[in-house]
C-alpha cells in the first residue's frame, strides 16, 4: 500500500502538460484546487472527476493507475465517513435499528468530503509527475520572486519545497523496504492491542528516521561539494519561456473553471 502513494513521483512523458512551463502548471494546478473547495453539488463533483481522469489518461496514467493513489488514503476516508455520519444530525438514513441514528446529511457531507480528498491528491500528484524537481523549483522561485521585496529567502524556500516534495517517494520506498525486511523476521504488525502494534512499528520507525537523516546528511554533502551557497552567483541552464502548451491548457481551465462556476450558480 506505501508504493501505491504517487505523491512526488516524476513519471517522464511528452504530453502537453508535460511540456508546460512549471510556473502555468503550479498556477492552474491552484486554480484546480480552489474549485474543488468552491464545489458543492454531485454534477460540480462529476465534472471535476472527468476533467482529473481526462487529464490523467492525457499525461500517461490511466484510470487504474490513478485509484492507486487512493489506497493510502482508504483509512483516512473511512475514518471520515463514520464520523460525519455519526455526528451529523438530520434525516434518518432509514427508520430501522441503527440506521435511525444516522443521518443523510451526514453521508452526503462524508461522500462529498472524501471526493475532495481525493481530487486534491490527485490534482497534486498530477503536478508532481508531469515536473522535475529543477523546474518544480525554478517554477517556485519565479512566482515568489516578489516577496523578495521583503528580504525572504524564495530560493531557499523553493529548495526546501522541492526537496520535501522529492523526499516523499524516497522516504516511501524506504519504509516498504524496512517493513517486507520486518516481515521476512516474522514481525506482525496486525497483532496484539493498538499498544502492542505501535511497539512493533518502532521497529519500522526508528530505521526510517535514522535512513532519512541520513540521506539529508549525504544530500547537504553533495550540495556543498558542489559549491551551492543558496541563491547567490547561481544561473539557469534553461530558461522558462511560456509556449502554445501553455496557452491551450490554460484556455482548457478557463473552460473548465466557467462551466463549473455556472453549474454552481444555477445550483444555487
Amino acid at each position: 500500500m506505501i508504493k501505491d502513494l504517487l505523491m512526488g513521483r516524476y513519471l517522464p512523458g511528452n504530453s502537453m502538460l508535460h511540456r508546460s512551463d512549471p510556473r502555468t502548471k503550479i498556477l492552474l494546478t491552484t486554480v484546480f484546487m480552489v474549485l474543488v473547495f468552491l464545489a458543492e453539488g454531485y454534477l460540480s463533483f462529476l465534472l471535476l472527476l472527468s476533467f482529473v481522469l481526462i487529464i490523467s489518461s492525457r499525461v500517461g496514467k490511466p484510470l487504474k493507475h490513478a485509484l492507486r493513489g487512493v489506497k493510502p488514503i482508504l483509512f483516512i476516508a473511512l475514518f471520515m465517513i463514520v464520523v460525519n455520519t455519526i455526528a451529523v444530525k438530520g434525516t434518518p438514513l432509514l427508520d430501522y435499528g441503527i440506521f435511525r441514528h444516522l443521518s443523510r446529511e451526514g453521508v452526503t457531507l462524508s461522500v462529498l468530503m472524501v471526493l475532495r480528498l481525493f481530487l486534491l491528491l490527485t490534482g497534486a500528484s498530477l503536478l508532481t509527475s508531469t515536473t522535475t524537481p529543477i523546474s518544480l523549483t525554478d517554477g517556485l522561485e519565479a512566482l515568489l520572486k516578489p516577496l523578495k521585496s521583503f528580504k525572504i529567502p524564495v530560493h531557499e524556500a523553493a529548495m526546501m519545497m522541492s526537496i520535501a516534495l522529492r523526499f516523499i517517494p524516497v522516504l516511501l520506498d524506504e519504509a516498504e523496504r524496512i517493513f517486507k525486511s520486518q516481515a521476512s523476521r516474522c514481525a506482525d504488525f496486525a497483532f496484539g492491542n493498538p499498544l502492542q502494534r505501535a511497539r512493533n512499528y518502532l521497529s519500522v520507525l526508528v530505521p526510517l528516521f535514522v535512513g532519512a537523516f541520513r540521506r539529508a546528511d549525504e544530500l547537504a554533502t553533495a550540495m556543498e561539494a558542489r559549491c551551492y551557497r543558496g541563491n547567490a552567483g547561481r544561473t539557469r541552464m534553461k530558461r522558462l519561456e511560456l509556449s502554445c502548451a501553455d496557452f491551450t491548457c490554460t484556455a482548457v481551465m478557463l473552460v473548465f473553471s466557467s462551466a463549473l462556476i455556472c453549474i454552481e450558480y444555477v445550483r444555487s
